[in-house]
């Protein structure tokens, strides 16, 4: 399927507000390339495709931010984000993908040189509209996507994780989250704690708690109305979870 798809108009809950005013502005211009002619455009009202088109565009905004936390755009952070794009919707949306991030990066160049808080408020607004109409779990998805990306160069600088953590608490999330998804995949223990957001001192009862409470909310099936590809994705991450629970209940000897 065409990146096209999902870029054409403004769509689902981003028909209005801040996403919908930065949709206009970096889709606007690709439609005026003609990109019309390679794609379907199409403005679907269908509830459950807009708000997956709507989360796809919120990703894309998002990553523009972080992508540029630390002052420079890193090839392999582009390159995760092409890869995705060319695993969920084909070749033909790495280019388009890659164009919308650039409109995004100019846009903030624009804002920033009338305002260096611009694009930054910008953002903040962004997350307040995403929150008002992703559930919780539906944030955590599009934020794993997020810190994913910030590791996608071997290394996450403390511009990065503030930056992750600012997007956090703008769509209404407790910036603990941002630690755990950043340990996601870790070999150590304190890692796997760090997954669980519990300390090492905690009782067995309190880890099985902390377990249970992480295994509801990051459960794949809260994501499968955004599609098979992005449930693909949060089953990866319930796995590492669980292999963070495992190392966990193997160091205390629990069954």
């Amino acid at each position: 399927m065409g990146i096209g798809k999902w870029i054409g108009g403004v769509i689902g809950f981003m028909a209005g507000g801040p996403l919908g005013a930065l949709a206009g502005y970096a889709l606007g211009s690709l439609l005026d390339k003609g990109l019309e002619k390679d794609n379907e455009i199409t403005n679907d009202n269908d509830s459950t495709y807009g708000q997956r088109n709507s989360f796809l565009f919120s990703l894309l905004v998002m990553a523009s931010y972080i992508i540029k936390a630390d002052g420079k755009v890193m090839h392999s952070e582009m390159e995760f984000v092409r890869n995705f794009l060319r695993a969920n919707f084909g070749e033909a949306a790495v280019t388009q993908g890659n164009d919308i991030l650039l409109k995004l990066f100019e846009r903030r160049k624009q804002m920033d040189a009338t305002n260096p808080q611009g694009f930054r408020n910008i953002i903040y607004d962004c997350g307040r509209q995403i929150q008002a109409n992703l559930n919780y779990e539906e944030r955590l998805q599009l934020l794993n996507f997020l810190v994913m990306i910030a590791k996608s160069d071997g290394n996450v600088c403390t511009e990065e994780i503030n930056a992750l953590k600012e997007v956090a608490a703008s769509m209404g999330m407790s910036v603990n989250e941002v630690d755990s998804l950043l340990n996601l995949g870790g070999q150590t223990l304190d890692e796997a704690y760090k997954v669980l957001e519990i300390d090492p001192s905690a009782s067995d009862d309190e880890v099985k708690a902390a377990y249970r409470k992480m295994a509801l909310k990051h459960h794949p099936d809260r994501v499968a109305s955004l599609g098979e590809d992005i449930r693909k994705a949060a089953e990866e991450k319930f796995k590492q979870i669980n292999e963070a629970r495992d190392l966990i209940y193997k160091s205390r000897g629990i069954n």
